[in-house]
C-alpha cells in the first residue's frame, strides 16, 4: 500500500510487526494482503474518496492494517484514544465526520457508552476480535474480499489527527489528500526526519507508546516505510521495554520523559541485566526533559539520545543529538525542517535570548478542522505558524523551550516560566513527577504552586513540602519559587507525556479539594 508495496513485493517473508509481549508477528506480504483486503471492504461501504472512518483500537496489529487500507481507499482515518471518556469520544466522532468506526473488543465497554452518536451519525460500527451491541464482526466483514484483487486508482489517504486537548477542546488537523499519481513521493518533512534519524530497511524500531497518538503513529509508519521491522509494545512497562531491546536487538525506539524516569528508577539490577548495545538511536519528544533526567539517560546508554520538538500540525522541526545537547543543556536543538523564529507580542523578531513566542516559517499547510478561527490564531500575518510555546535561541540559533504561553504565570508582574521551576524540582530526591501553576493571589495576581507526585514508598508531608521550597529557594530566585506545595498520587498526563496542567489548575480555580483532584483524575 502506497509505500510499503515495493517491501512487500521485494521481502515478502520479512517480518513488518512483532508484538512484544505475544511474539506474534506479521510479515510485509501479509501487511500488504491485509491492507489491500481491507481496502476493498472500506470501498465496498460505499466510501468516496475523503470520507473518514475512526479507530478505537489499543496497540494492535489491525491498527496498522487499517491505516494503510485507509491510505489506499482514499479516505481519512482518525485514531482515537481509548482512554478518553465516553462524552469525549463521542466529541471527535462527531467533530470528524467519520462514516466508520472500527473499535476493538479490548475496549468493548467503552464503545457500548457510544450508542446516541452512532445513531446520530448513522454510522458503520465493526469490531475486532469480538462483537458488541450495535457493532458487526470486523473479521467476518472483511473476510469476503480478495487480497489480490485491483483497487481502483484514489488519492492517497491521510490521517486526521487530534490534538492533545492541553489548551481546550481537541482540534483535527486537516490537510488535503495526495493524488494518486504522487503516492510514491516522500514528503518533505519525512525525509528529514529519515536523514536525521538515519531511518533504513535494515533498523528495528521498538514503540512503547499508544499508536492513537501522533508521534508514535508517524514513526512506526515511517518505518514500515523505509522497509525497517517494528516490535510494538501493547503497553509501556519499564522492564520489558528494556527487555526488548535486548531480546529483538533494537536498533531505534522512541520515548517520552516520563518512560526514562520509569527506567532510571528501576533497581540496579533491573537497569544492569540487559544488553541494550544494539540501540542506535533513542529519540525522546512530546513533554519537556529535564536535564538531569537527560542527562543520566545519556550517562547510561550513551550517546544514542536524540530529542525532536515538532507537532502534529507539521509547521516546522528541530533536533538535536547527545554532544549537541551536552554542549547546549536544555535546548531542543536547531531547525531541521522550517526555520524558528521567536516573536514579541507585536509580531516582532527578538534578539538571542529574548523569549517570545516560537514561530516557524516554510513549513506545512495545515486547517483546524471545523475551527477557522484557530486556524488563523495559529499564524501571523506572514504566514508563519506557532504550536503556542514560548522559548528562545541562543546565538548559535540553538532553541530552548520556556514553556506553553498558557501556562505562563505573571505574579506581581513579573512573567515565570514554569519549566524552569519543573527542572528544578525533578533534580529533588523522592520526586517522580512534577508540576507547576499559577494559582489566584488577591496581592500579585497568581502565585506559584507546585503540584509533587513522589515515587512509590515516599509520602507528602508538611516538613517535606518546606524542604522542597528551600530546595528551590536554593537554586532559584526567590520570585521563581513556589509558596505551596501539594502532593497528589499521580498528575494528569497523557501516554504521549504531555501534562494536562489546564486541568490542574481549572479544579484548583474552582476551589475543590485535592482528595476531589485525585478521584476525578482517576475517573
Amino acid at each position: 500500500m502506497a509505500r510499503i508495496e515495493p517491501w512487500a513485493t521485494a521481502h515478502p517473508d520479512k517480518v513488518a510487526l512483532h508484538v512484544a509481549e505475544t511474539g506474534e508477528a506479521v510479515t510485509y506480504g501479509d501487511l500488504h494482503d491485509r491492507a489491500t483486503r481491507s481496502a476493498r471492504w472500506l470501498i465496498a461501504l460505499g466510501l468516496q474518496p475523503g470520507d473518514g472512518i475512526a479507530m478505537l483500537m489499543e496497540n494492535h496489529t489491525v491498527f496498522m492494517e487499517m491505516v494503510f487500507a485507509a491510505r489506499r481507499a482514499g479516505v481519512y482515518f482518525t485514531p482515537i484514544s481509548i482512554h478518553l471518556s465516553a462524552r469525549e469520544v463521542a466529541y471527535v466522532l462527531e467533530d470528524c465526520g467519520a462514516k466508520v468506526l472500527v473499535a476493538t473488543a479490548g475496549v468493548a465497554e467503552l464503545a457500548a457508552q457510544l450508542g446516541e452518536v452512532i445513531a446520530r451519525r448513522a454510522m458503520r460500527c465493526f469490531m475486532v476480535d469480538g462483537t458488541a451491541a450495535g457493532f458487526a464482526s470486523w473479521e467476518q466483514a472483511v473476510a469476503p474480499h480478495a487480497a489480490g484483487a485491483t483497487l481502483p486508482v484514489r488519492p492517497v489517504g491521510r490521517d486526521m489527527l487530534y490534538s492533545s486537548g492541553t489548551t481546550g477542546k481537541p482540534k483535527g488537523i486537516w490537510r488535503p489528500l495526495t493524488p494518486f499519481e504522487k503516492r510514491m513521493d516522500d514528503p518533505p518533512a519525512a525525509v528529514v526526519i529519515r536523514r536525521a534519524f538515519s531511518f533504513s530497511d535494515d533498523m528495528v524500531y521498538l514503540s512503547p507508546a499508544p499508536l492513537y497518538h501522533a508521534a508514535p503513529l508517524g514513526y512506526v509508519t515511517r518505518v514500515l516505510e523505509s522497509g525497517g521491522s517494528v516490535v510494538l509494545m501493547k503497553k509501556f512497562d519499564p522492564v520489558r521495554a528494556l527487555q526488548s531491546i535486548e531480546r529483538f536487538k533494537a536498533t531505534h525506539s522512541q520515548w517520552v520523559p516520563t518512560m526514562f524516569i520509569r527506567m532510571l528508577a528501576l533497581p540496579e539490577a533491573d537497569r544492569t541485566r540487559h544488553d541494550l548495545s544494539s540501540m542506535r538511536c533513542a529519540i525522546h519528544a512530546a513533554a519537556p526533559c529535564p536535564p538531569d533526567v537527560k542527562r543520566r539517560m545519556i550517562d547510561w546508554w550513551g550517546p544514542v539520545i536524540y530529542e525532536y520538538y515538532s507537532g502534529s500540525e507539521g509547521i516546522g522541526t528541530t533536533a538535536i543529538d547527545s554532544a549537541e545537547w551536552l554542549a547546549h543543556p536544555g535546548s531542543v536543538g536547531r531547525a531541521v525542517f522550517g526555520a524558528v523564529h521567536i516573536l514579541d507580542g507585536e509580531g516582532l523578531d527578538l534578539a538571542a535570548n529574548q523569549i517570545g513566542r516560537i514561530f516557524f516559517s516554510g513549513g506545512l499547510a495545515f486547517d483546524y478542522h471545523n475551527d477557522a478561527e484557530k486556524t488563523r490564531n495559529a499564524r501571523d500575518g506572514q504566514g508563519r505558524a506557532t504550536y503556542g510555546d514560548l522559548g528562545h535561541l541562543d546565538e548559535e540559533g540553538y532553541l530552548y523551550i520556556s514553556g506553553r504561553r498558557t501556562d505562563l504565570i505573571l505574579s506581581g508582574g513579573v512573567n515565570i516560566y514554569p519549566q524552569e521551576i519543573e527542572n528544578v524540582l525533578a533534580t529533588f530526591p523522592g520526586i517522580a513527577d512534577a508540576a507547576v501553576i499559577g494559582v489566584t493571589h488577591a496581592e500579585f495576581g497568581e502565585e506559584v504552586k507546585a503540584v509533587i507526585e513522589l515515587l512509590p514508598g515516599q509520602s507528602g508531608s508538611e516538613a517535606l513540602a518546606a524542604e522542597i521550597i528551600a530546595f528551590c529557594r536554593a537554586n532559584l530566585s526567590h520570585l521563581k519559587c513556589p509558596r505551596s506545595v501539594d502532593f497528589v498520587a499521580s498528575l494528569p498526563r497523557l501516554e504521549n507525556g504531555k501534562l494536562l496542567k489546564r486541568l490542574l489548575r481549572d479544579r484548583y480555580e474552582q476551589g475543590q479539594s485535592l482528595i476531589q483532584i485525585e478521584r476525578d483524575l482517576k475517573s
